[in-house]
């Protein structure tokens, strides 16, 4: 299925360079932050305590917040959960205090919140407390990398088998550039990495791959049916055949991303955050990082199409 069909293609191989360079100072940005800064880790991997509480009405996030705040708490994280009468509220771990009394105290300081009104004080409803540990937590983060080190090899072993070694090591240095990237967003606005963004990372590493799959294969069958074509025309014609699919297949999947941005809540904010950074930088990697580094590997005609072999005829 095609929008529309593009009958010259487009020069793309001719500014690879500059592509490459642009892609490379992003890398190095984001390589910079994550090392200054660091991620901002969730309750689920530095420890904590995770509480789950409703009320009648819709509570002021603001003022719980604030009344955690002054009670002792440090860097509470209060959010919406569901609706606006479910409240989330994540206390990381502190140093001396008994996980089994958090809930309570936190509890405590819920129902000072709103007690200077006229109104009469509504009380929270506890629906749910979790505990998790700092042994946890870092279980959890090692758990984490190795599931990412796990795809990253598994896909370099697929795109090996497949094509060729230099698909595979471009698009494996292609999708990490758009991991790093995502990573690098995270920790320069400091927004909380939890375990459903670091589900969205790994689902960036599929889909950019995906994109990666369809550019070599149409790479593949054009040095096997045009052999006119240098290696950056057959890159260019590539890419160029691939583009209609591609703004259907992205844009179809950025509008899905989009309505849970919007609509999911905090739930799901940084988990479609995620998702939308991938998607933008995995569209940018699969097409003009990936076939760059596949060219100046060496990629040629001879790897795909085997020279055919003339019989000799038998000498009677």
């Amino acid at each position: 299925m095609e929008f529309f069909r593009i009958r010259k293609d487009i020069p793309f191989m001719r500014h690879a360079l500059v592509f490459n360079i642009i892609s490379l100072i992003t890398f190095l940005l984001a390589v910079f932050f994550l090392s200054t800064k660091g991620l901002h880790f969730s309750v689920e991997f530095t420890g904590g305590t995770l509480l789950e509480v409703s009320y009648a009405q819709a509570p002021d996030l603001r003022q719980i917040r604030q009344q955690l705040e002054s009670d002792g708490f440090v860097d509470p994280q209060v959010q919406n959960f569901g609706s606006s009468r479910d409240v989330l509220i994540r206390v990381p771990l502190t140093k001396g205090a008994e996980s089994s009394k958090v809930g309570e105290q936190v509890m405590a300081s819920l129902v000072k919140v709103g007690a200077g009104a006229t109104a009469p004080v509504v009380k929270p409803e506890l629906k749910r407390v979790e505990f998790v540990g700092p042994q946890v937590g870092k279980e959890l983060a090692e758990d984490g990398a190795l599931a990412l080190l796990l795809v990253v090899v598994g896909i370099m072993l697929y795109l090996a088998f497949r094509f060729e070694w230099r698909f595979a090591l471009s698009a494996i240095i292609a999708n990490m550039h758009d991991v790093v990237i995502i990573l690098g967003f995270f920790a320069f606005f400091q927004w909380e990495f939890s375990l459903p963004v670091l589900a969205a990372v790994l689902a960036v590493l599929g889909y950019s791959v995906n994109e990666s799959v369809v550019v070599f294969d149409r790479v593949r069958e054009t040095f096997k049916k045009k052999r006119g074509m240098t290696t950056p025309q057959v890159l260019d014609h590539a890419i160029t055949s691939t583009i209609s699919r591609t703004i259907i297949t992205h844009g179809s999947t950025q509008m899905m991303v989009t309505s849970m941005l919007i609509f999911g809540g905090a739930a799901l904010h940084y988990f479609a955050l995620a998702l939308t950074i991938g998607i933008l930088f995995g569209i940018y990697s699969s097409v003009l990082v990936a076939s760059p580094l596949v060219m100046w590997l060496g990629v040629s005609r001879e790897q795909f199409v085997k020279p055919k072999v003339e019989k000799q005829e038998a000498v009677v």
